[in-house]
């Protein structure tokens, strides 16, 4: 090894791609050590840092080319040692020339003056901030008005950051393409808007709020359904480049506040909407009249109070066969649909805003390839006929459809492309099913969880892969909006 020309030692090294074994080789020679170190771009460092500030510029100094970390102290106790502070940031923010890069996850020793050392960090693109907790919007701004590359900003409980003068002048500056807000209070979805014409370059877009007990369940407010926030355009900005947004937990009456964006996005691709109070057909038809290039859509509905201008009130979930349609009539690359229900009952008809009717003409209309459905109690065997019928279809997964039998299973074995199955708490579906989908010899994995009525016996060989639990297990649990 220590014979051949560096340059050749340098493509081997970057043909590895495991850090056990780039450390492992590292350790063999000075000069394997020297070249692997010129080249690591990329380290994750945590609780076992040893003494942070020492350790971190140790670290600089043997990978000078780092474009990547990432400290990590989830976990970690006093016992672990001290974590990195302002002055480890500090040394680390003026060694690290070519940082693009950087998150910082459970730094409890890092506040606004250290986070202003990054200033110094003029090639940083992208930075994370998760459960930062002495970080407020000072340290925010410092690092909006120094790093003058930044265009990807994540903020993940961060509650001290509440005044927007970072996100004005962000705004101003136009270079963000992806800004990820969650779980931070001082920031609420109206505020966002201040983002002004910082929109316009924005590729993804994520806001959610941390979430209440009570997000599940009924609110006491009444909502109109005839009310349009888009009739009148009192927003001044464009979300031309938007292709990714997620909204969710955020309650959008009486303000409008985010809801208006769903009206201004042309290039979008990737929606998520999850538990947003008070929207309506209005707000999804002028999302869909604004773009036609989206390819996957989740949502995730609960229980809303409606009341017309007629005095009549209902309760049911946001969203009506006449949003149904349209999304069915104007997303002819429409590719993956996840669609949860919450508080419904397990009958229908229920409380689902919209019709069996209505849910076929979407899957019928669209070249669907993954298709989810949670606690939809529309859904049943005539249902799994028309989708058998589908021929782009290649996932599908059930949580909580109890209309589903052994029928279904009969119908979906005869799926053209279906490669990939889960049930997840689907107690009507039994051994019989299984045989059914064992005689197509079509799938490649299959996942069955807390299906009382499959065994594993009948479930062995129906696919290639195949995972089976008969507990309720925590895939579930987050299935169904209770785990984390």
């Amino acid at each position: 090894m220590e014979d051949l020309p560096e340059a050749l030692v340098t493509e081997i090294l970057k043909r590895i791609t495991r850090i056990s074994d780039l450390n492992s080789l590292s350790l063999v020679s000075k000069q394997l050590y020297k070249i692997e170190g010129n080249q690591r771009g990329a380290i994750r460092v945590g609780s076992g840092l040893g003494t942070a500030t020492e350790a971190l510029t140790s670290l600089c100094a043997r990978f000078t080319n780092l474009r990547k970390l990432e400290i990590d102290y989830s976990g970690w106790i006093p016992e672990h040692g001290n974590q990195l502070d302002n002055k480890g940031l500090f040394v680390f923010s003026s060694h690290c020339s070519s940082l693009i890069d950087l998150t910082l996850s459970f730094c409890s020793y890092i506040d606004d003056s250290g986070l202003g050392c990054l200033a110094r960090c003029k090639k940083l693109v992208s930075l994370r901030l998760n459960s930062v907790p002495k970080i407020t919007s000072i340290g925010l701004f410092s690092v909006a008005v120094g790093c003058i590359s930044l265009s990807a900003l994540h903020l993940i409980d961060c509650e001290k950051i509440d005044s927007l003068e970072w996100l004005e002048y962000l705004g101003m500056d136009g270079s963000l393409e992806e800004l990820v807000v969650k779980n931070c209070k001082g920031i609420n979805h109206h505020d966002l808007l201040k983002f002004g014409s910082g929109w316009m370059k924005l590729q993804k877009f994520e806001f959610e709020r941390k979430r209440e007990r009570h997000d599940h369940y009924i609110g006491y407010d009444f909502y109109d359904p005839s009310y349009d926030a888009h009739s009148t355009d009192i927003y001044d900005f464009s979300c031309e480049s938007l292709k990714d947004l997620r909204l969710a937990h955020i309650k959008t009456w009486p303000e409008i506040g985010l809801r208006v964006v769903l009206g201004k996005c042309k290039a979008l691709e990737n929606l998520w909407l999850e538990y947003v109070y008070a929207l309506n057909d209005n707000d999804m038809i002028a999302l869909f009249r604004s773009c036609s290039n989206l390819k996957s859509i989740s949502v995730g509905l609960n229980l809303q109070r409606y009341c017309s201008e007629d005095g009549y009130c209902e309760t049911r979930t946001s969203f009506t066969d006449n949003s149904i349609y349209a999304l069915a009539l104007n997303y002819p690359m429409l590719q993956i649909v996840d669609l949860k229900f919450t508080g419904c009952s397990r009958d229908w008809p229920s409380e689902i805003g919209f019709t069996k009717k209505g849910f076929l003409a979407l899957i019928q209309s669209c070249p669907i390839r993954v298709l989810v459905l949670n606690t939809a109690n529309f859904f049943d065997d005539e249902g799994m006929k028309a989708l058998s019928s589908s021929p782009h279809l290649e996932t599908l997964e059930l949580i909580l459809c109890h209309a589903v039998t052994d029928a279904g299973m009969r119908f979906i074995a005869h799926t053209p492309c279906l490669s990939n199955l889960t049930l997840r708490a689907c107690h009507n579906v039994t051994d019989v099913g299984m045989a059914e989908l064992g005689r197509a010899h079509k799938l490649g994995s299959l996942v069955i969880e807390y299906c009382g009525e499959v065994s594993l016996q009948a479930a062995q060989g129906v696919a290639k892969s195949v995972h089976y639990s008969e507990d309720f297990p925590d895939s579930l649990m987050k299935a169904i909006g209770l785990g984390a």
